[in-house]
């Protein structure tokens, strides 16, 4: 017998399950080289975190979806040139953590322990890393943060259901269902887990820079959470895709951090 709540469900674990962002040979020995603490955050759910020590103040790095630490090679080096205590992490599910799921509730949880046990004064994040670094802030406000910096992020989590129900062809009833389930775990319906509402609880500056073009994560969102962000500095790129790995971003971010 078909049970709407048990399509829920289902639709849910399809939705936090990365297909992607695990080491690849190439990138092992780095990452290897680097790495720091395991932290435990759950049962079955260990973080891996990476370190580059320098003398001045430390950054936390926050990767995106189907990605690792690795995939911040080059900010780290431009941050090493300028002597930064970097420290990065692997999310659940992804390159050398444990964990089967990413969610932004979870992601959020990891940047918790993660951060209260580094002390950094600046999170950066991209793509659902960004989402994740706003959601985090909004929540814990922690005091030793000074600056946050959001690339490419999502904002809204119903554009992002509704792009969902939109590529499985999910019937309303199923969506229905993910939106209760949903409630329950976490306290958010769909429509109340916006970026656009958790950024008014944030009171650090921020620097958000978003391309226009971005195929993954619309531009509006980083438009809207710039919008209510009262102190925010907002930077749109032209043609530099998602991803958002180019020099002149890194050039962006170094300036921000260091005013």
């Amino acid at each position: 017998m078909w049970s709407k709540k048990a399509a829920a469900k289902k639709a849910f674990l399809v939705f936090c399950t990365p297909r992607g962002g695990r080491i690849k040979p190439h990138q092992k020995e780095e990452l290897d080289a680097a790495k720091d603490q395991r932290l435990e955050i759950e049962k079955n759910l260990t973080i891996q975190t990476y370190r580059w020590e320098g003398t001045g103040p430390t950054v936390l790095l926050i990767h995106g979806w189907e990605s690792n630490a690795r995939r911040w090679y080059k900010l780290i080096e431009a941050l090493q040139k300028n002597n930064y205590n970097i420290v990065a992490f692997d999310a659940p599910a992804h390159g050398n953590s444990t964990g089967t799921i990413l969610n932004v509730p979870l992601y959020t949880t990891c940047v918790q322990a993660v951060s209260k046990h580094y002390q950094p004064s600046v999170h950066i994040g991209h793509s659902i890393g960004g989402l994740a670094t706003i959601y985090h802030y909004s929540k814990h406000q922690p005091e030793h943060v000074q600056k946050l910096v959001v690339l490419g992020a999502p904002s809204q989590l119903s554009v992002i259901m509704e792009n969902y129900q939109r590529l499985l062809g999910m019937k309303n009833v199923v969506m229905t269902g993910l939106d209760a389930l949903i409630k329950q775990r976490f306290g958010y319906s769909i429509d109340e887990f916006s970026g656009f509402a958790f950024v008014q609880k944030i009171a650090v500056p921020g620097l958000i820079i978003h391309d226009k073009y971005d195929q993954i994560a619309p531009v509006a969102s980083s438009r809207g959470i710039h919008k209510n962000w009262k102190n925010s500095t907002y930077i749109e790129t032209s043609g530099l895709g998602h991803s958002l790995y180019q020099d002149k971003v890194r050039k962006q971010i170094l300036k921000f951090i260091a005013s």
